[in-house]
């Protein structure tokens, strides 16, 4: 008897059904896992708060550039480039900006070149310089950054590629505003609540999104030329009143 089950079981078709069986049970276990594993609790809602916190800018950056064309040499060109942009560097530390808050952004020297009849002609060459010139404490000093772009100007530069304003404090006040975003979010979800006649339990999670902050790129998309230098009149540079604004998205268990 023992003998014909065991035969029985080396049948081809039994030994894949057995095969089979225990596939199907690996599969379902693994579903289980994955299901444990993957799916998120139910019974939870999202609410979303904002905060806004405003304040007055304290540093600007400025980037101050010189352009210079058609000097008949390269060495020309430099040498042009050169001896003006030392006098707008000398310029800009005598209105109070150290050596360190001037940093070169570009600089480049290329030929020129005139088109007559189809036919190209060497024009001369042209060099430009940019510097990024951090100007600070501008909240309590209202014509610093004014003063700065004006002794610029004066001294020969002849393009003003723009503006940055920022604020020394931005973790502070990120901070701030994540606070608030968070009061905003638990003041909606407990109106919520009440109004779909549920109860919320525990915060199981949050995430928040930086809606608006300092860092944005230049005001300015391209460089303005403001003519070749010497001018005597001071530019008006409203700083204005900035915002940062945080999105804090609270998640809550329902009871």
């Amino acid at each position: 008897m023992d003998s014909v089950n065991t035969s029985a079981w080396r049948e081809p078709k039994a030994i894949i059904s057995l095969v089979g069986i225990i596939l199907l049970a690996g599969i379902v276990t693994v579903a289980i896992i994955r299901d444990r594993i993957v799916n998120q609790p139910q019974w939870q809602v999202n609410v979303t708060g904002q905060g806004k916190i405003f304040y007055q800018p304290d540093t600007a950056e400025v980037v101050i550039g010189l352009q210079v064309d058609r000097a008949y040499s390269a060495e020309l060109a430099m040498k042009q480039l050169s001896d003006k942009m030392d006098k707008i560097v000398a310029a800009v530390k005598a209105a109070d900006v150290p050596a360190e808050d001037i940093i070169t952004q570009n600089f480049s020297l290329y030929p020129q070149y005139d088109y007559r009849d189809g036919v190209q002609t060497s024009a001369g060459y042209s060099a430009n310089q940019q510097v990024i010139v951090k100007v600070k404490d501008i909240n309590n000093s209202k014509d610093k950054l004014a003063k700065v772009i004006g002794d610029a100007t004066k001294a020969g530069a002849n393009q003003i590629v723009g503006i940055n304003f920022s604020v020394s404090n931005i973790e502070e006040l990120k901070q701030q505003a994540r606070v608030k975003a968070i009061q905003d979010a638990r003041g909606k979800a407990g109106s919520l609540a009440t109004a779909a006649g549920v109860r919320l339990g525990k915060v199981v999670g949050w995430w928040e999104n930086v809606v608006q902050a300092p860092g944005l790129p230049y005001y300015a998309d391209r460089a303005m030329g403001i003519g070749g230098g010497g001018g005597s009149s001071t530019p008006t540079v409203p700083t204005g009143e900035q915002e940062i604004i945080v999105e804090v998205t609270v998640n809550y268990k329902v009871k």
